[in-house]
């Protein structure tokens, strides 16, 4: 298959977009949708859910806690008899997770991290894999993070489980190589918006100093000095669920402005 000359994807192409209702999530989903595929997607949130619907209204989503297993089983299940089959796959549910010293952390709010940002992404994957198998030309993309490339002090939770997607990428690429299914992770920096937001003021909680003046040693360890949009992301995730990827498998990419560590 070849991209047209109008759009990156195949016209049609059939894909499902895990936690889409905002931030990165609804960046990919819509973005796919503008390029010509077909999308379903879902979220946790009922009211996000509720708004992404009225805003897009050609995109299909659905009400899911990925972490459930069921729940994760269902919604593919009513996506693949919304497409018809199925060509891509974006595991972007996660969540950050508690911020402190180890000793400190719940160990309930460890497994709900892991449960959301590790198990959610197999229980998805397990289920998605035979139809992406059939397609013989399928994608899948899942979300890691610079916590899954540098130490990430205090927020141990979240390294864990995105350092865990690397190892599930490299495997799935390697075990599904053969059905002619590429599997790639991208590895955002500090993504632009609420979320980052929020973990910037709990750090800088823990360590006793003003957000604004953390936020600034954060920017300078980036070698562009800025961070990165949704958009940014989304862009890297059309281009790996493209034709014009075809022979990129088995990748982290990193989308960070050249961050060179993590605070």
């Amino acid at each position: 298959m070849n991209p047209t000359p109008s759009s990156a994807l195949v016209p049609g192409q059939r894909i499902l977009v895990s936690a889409a209702a905002a931030g990165i999530g609804r960046a990919i989903a819509e973005t796919l949708h503008r390029h010509g595929a077909r999308v379903h997607a879902c979220d946790v949130d009922e009211d996000a859910c509720t708004a992404f619907r009225a805003a897009n209204p050609d995109i299909s989503i659905a009400l899911c806690d990925v972490a459930d297993a069921d729940q994760a089983a269902a919604w593919v299940d009513d996506g693949l008899n919304h497409l018809g089959g199925l060509d891509g796959l974006v595991n972007n549910a996660g969540i950050g997770g508690p911020t402190g010293p180890i000793e400190e952390l719940d160990p309930a709010d460890w497994r709900r991290t892991i449960d959301v940002d590790l198990n959610g992404m197999f229980y998805v994957t397990r289920r998605a894999v035979p139809a992406l198998r059939a397609s013989r030309d399928g994608s899948v993309v899942n979300l890691s993070s610079l916590a899954g490339k540098f130490g990430f002090a205090g927020r141990t939770p979240y390294a864990a489980a995105k350092w865990a997607v690397v190892g599930f990428t490299k495997s799935l690429a390697r075990e599904l190589g053969d059905a002619g299914v590429r599997v790639n992770a991208i590895q955002p920096g500090n993504v632009e918006g609420p979320r980052i937001d929020r973990v910037i003021a709990a750090k800088a909680e823990l360590r006793g100093e003003a957000p604004e003046a953390l936020r600034a040693r954060i920017n300078e360890t980036i070698s562009l000095g800025r961070f990165v949009t949704a958009q940014d992301i989304a862009d890297t995730a059309l281009f790996l669920l493209s034709p014009l990827a075809r022979n990129v498998s088995g990748q982290i990419v990193a989308v960070d402005g050249d961050t060179q560590m993590l605070l």
